[in-house]
């Protein structure tokens, strides 16, 4: 039986590597300068109108712990599920130049997560020749790179989030988490095959060691997808 798996919560002093705040992605956000409200650009692919148009300025995003359960060298691949059960989500993750609020085309996108009962695949968690709910993508023109895959569970101490690792150029420019609204996990939880790991996580954003230092500026922004969710969020790095 596959041990659930804790992410390391020590020394937090080395958790960042730079500060400042997270672009918000889906919905609407305040233009710098001038409080007026800016509606975004289709979900499928282009960044804020306000970006775009240079109205906002880029920021870099938060710096969060790697955890212990990262596989280096995973797939190029759209699609991460490997058969998991659970509720659809459809992740579209935007990578911008900080400096020039620019897409940043073929950046590489990494992304790793537990299942809905809060098991973690590779050798590093217990399950030796398993890759699912992890992979890579490539960003396109417009700086976005898409995941198909499902909503992740939770374990012992850890609110639900999901690891990010971004490359540009050869190195690593961001190493993040992903979290989730309480509303939607709620109501996630309660269907299968998440409700028989629990009906809801034992921590919750609030009482979370990683994401009380930055992980609200990580929230993930959900729209309904038919039978799951379209979530986004977009990612200020040095490009």
């Amino acid at each position: 039986m596959a041990l659930r798996q804790h992410d390391y919560l020590g020394d937090m002093t080395n958790l960042f590597t730079r500060r400042a705040s997270l672009l918000r992605f889906l919905g609407l956000a305040a233009a710098a300068g001038g409080g007026a409200a800016w509606k975004l650009q289709s979900a499928d692919g282009a960044g804020p109108l306000a970006v775009s148009s240079g109205a906002v300025a880029c920021v870099l995003t938060p710096e969060l712990t790697e955890g212990p359960y990262y596989v280096s060298g995973e797939k190029l691949r759209r699609n991460v599920t490997e058969g998991k059960k659970g509720m659809p989500l459809l992740l579209k993750l935007t990578v911008l130049n900080v400096a020039t609020c620019r897409a940043i085309q073929n950046a590489t996108v990494e992304i790793w997560h537990c299942d809905a009962k809060g098991v973690y695949s590779g050798a590093v968690a217990n399950n030796p020749g398993t890759n699912f709910l992890r992979g890579a993508q490539r960003t396109n023109a417009n700086g976005v790179a898409t995941f198909q895959t499902i909503y992740p569970g939770w374990y012992p101490g850890r609110a639900v989030h999901i690891h990010v690792k971004v490359h540009v150029g050869g190195a690593v420019v961001h190493t993040g988490q992903l979290f989730f609204p309480a509303a939607i996990t709620n109501a996630v939880y309660k269907t299968a095959p998440y409700k028989s790991h629990g009906a809801r996580p034992d921590t919750v954003n609030a009482s979370d060691a990683i994401y009380r230092n930055g992980g609200d500026k990580g929230m993930v922004k959900l729209a309904r997808n038919g039978a799951g969710y379209v979530g986004a969020v977009a990612m200020g790095v040095h490009g």
